[in-house]
């Protein structure tokens, strides 16, 4: 049948909030006792499904105990661990919001982070502590826990070990938030997305229903928990399903092929460079996957042609989704049984969507590129105390602009054509041109700066800066600037030094003539000084 426009999913409704996120994923604990649910792939310390919940209710009882209560945040500053877990569904048991925050941020991007989100308590890694603790004084934050045990830091431990009664907080599902994770949007610096219980519970059901998570399943964990990917859908659809998930702290070739013959892995989800490293790279010939039933691509497009070499080099099923911060995690999802190659699926269970001419604001039918707009109730209930820019993402009728530009075929499989919003995406990673205009332009020597993205064979895409000068800089000196104040993969990899950046009349910046110019390869877009060799998201050379 044709698609028409706006559509709705085809598949059953899922049931729509009614509980919490800690007892979703709880909820076949006491059955399964001493199966693993969780372990660390580097040392294999395993969390069993009766440890995990118990651990949850201690940790609850461990943060009302220090007076932490309901609706006070608590951000979580580490690399995946089964530790991770035990954090995050105790601090929501004990009322509170997750903020995850990615372990590459510098002392600066963390404190802004956690000053905005209103943190009281930091949990983090010893190798992460100092910038953690100087982040925290910064931002006012009460208390700095680590995760293991370092010289002058309280010990996670202490929420699990002591003597205080559980926590009596009643498990309303309709309480307040669960998870605070930040986006930039479809444009501008970071902003605190809102998902309650609700939208992450039915977000959660509505992935399963496509991507068929078992109880015999073990989960290899690749994708970040910072990452809404890894936090609102594999983590919880694993457990949720009764699944042994294997934690790794960062993606790594060799380990990631190690761990998953190690551990028989059987699913995996994964970005889109991870995804085309195991359809080449040499390695993947010297392990045996064969366990691997099913392989997940998202946080970014990938193309036809490298998802069919994987899948034919893994003998697996390969199948994309789309997904977005400000929608909980998951928009749609191939199906395992039918994905179409470039395609990131169909839309998930009780999800609407339209396709709409970026001019002139009309529906659009299938074949036709436009911005995709969503509706379902895994929407966020808005940037948190950004009214306008919620109003500017979400209208009155709870349409959420996607900032993607896309197109349904015939058949209801959803095609990414470009990016409408202005953000890059490095390895999956978001990185806001916003932040690092602002930051170009606290160097003395800048006048104006327009930063764009690049295509990359390896990453997707990295960032470029068109720059203006007022005072004498080299492009060495502010590549160099702008790598001390930000994370590894939000450095700059060329300066483009020009007279003036296009702007429109009014004074906004003409975005898209420099990203045209990049793409093209036209005079203004001639290499002045790129950088140093690229910086991949683990912090290692490329």
């Amino acid at each position: 049948m044709a698609v028409v426009h706006p559509s709705r999913s085809d598949l059953p409704d899922v049931q729509v909030g009614g509980t919490t996120v800690p007892s979703l994923v709880l909820r076949h604990a006491a059955r399964l006792g001493d199966k693993p649910a969780l372990i660390d792939g580097a040392t294999g310390r395993t969390i069993s499904y009766r440890q995990l919940a118990t651990g949850v209710e201690r940790v609850a009882a461990g943060l009302v105990a220090r007076g932490f209560a309901p609706g006070d945040v608590l951000a979580l500053y580490s690399p995946n661990s089964p530790e991770f877990a035990l954090a995050a569904y105790g601090t929501m048991a004990a009322g509170g919001i997750i903020t995850g925050a990615n372990p590459m941020l510098t002392v600066e991007e963390l404190a802004g982070q956690l000053a905005d989100a209103g943190a009281r308590m930091l949990v983090t890694g010893a190798p992460f502590l100092d910038r953690a603790v100087a982040a925290a004084e910064r931002a006012g934050v009460e208390e700095v826990l680590v995760f293991g045990d370092a010289v002058g830091a309280t010990s996670f431990r202490e929420l699990i070990a002591h003597h205080h009664p559980p926590a009596t907080l009643a498990d309303d599902p309709d309480r307040g938030l669960a998870a605070l994770p930040y986006s930039s949007g479809t444009t501008g610096l970071p902003k605190g997305v809102e998902l309650t219980h609700s939208s992450v519970v039915t977000n959660v059901r509505q992935s399963q229903a496509v991507m068929g998570f078992r109880e015999d399943d073990v989960v290899l964990a690749a994708t970040p928990f910072f990452h809404v990917m890894g936090f609102n859908v594999v983590l919880p659809c694993s457990l949720a399903a009764g699944a042994t998930v294997v934690t790794l702290a960062r993606f790594d070739l060799e380990a990631f092929l190690r761990t998953m013959e190690e551990y028989r892995v059987t699913v995996s989800i994964v970005s889109p460079p991870m995804a085309t490293a195991l359809a080449d790279h040499p390695l993947v010939d010297d392990h045996d996957l064969s366990s691997l039933r099913s392989l997940g691509v998202g946080a970014a497009p990938l193309g036809a042609d490298v998802e069919q070499r994987c899948a034919e080099r893994l003998g697996c099923v390969v199948s994309q989704g789309l997904g977005m911060t400000e929608a909980t995690a998951m928009v749609a999802v191939g199906p395992l049984d039918q994905p179409r190659r470039g395609s990131v699926g169909r839309l998930v269970p009780n999800t609407e969507a339209r396709v709409v001419d970026p001019n002139g604001g009309a529906y659009l039918g299938a074949g036709r590129a436009g911005e995709l707009w969503i509706r379902g109730p895994q929407v966020m209930r808005g940037y948190r105390d950004r009214p306008e820019a919620t109003a500017a993402t979400i209208d009155a009728d709870g349409w959420l602009r996607t900032g993607d530009l896309c197109y349904f075929d015939e058949d209801g499989y959803l095609y990414v054509v470009d990016r409408l919003k202005e953000l890059i995406k490095y390895e999956g990673y978001q990185v806001a041109p916003a932040e690092l205009e602002h930051l170009l332009l606290t160097h003395p020597a800048v006048a104006d700066a327009a930063v764009v993205p690049r295509p990359d064979p390896d990453a997707g895409e990295v960032p470029v800066a068109y720059v203006v000068l007022r005072g004498p800089a080299t492009a060495a000196e502010l590549l160099a600037y702008v790598a001390e104040r930000v994370a590894p993969y939000k450095r700059l990899r060329a300066v483009r030094f020009t007279s003036s950046v296009p702007r429109a009349p009014s004074g906004k910046l003409s975005r898209r003539v420099l990203v045209e110019a990049e793409r093209t390869g036209s005079e203004r877009a001639r290499t002045v000084q790129d950088s140093p060799p690229a910086v991949r998201a683990d912090g290692g050379q490329r």
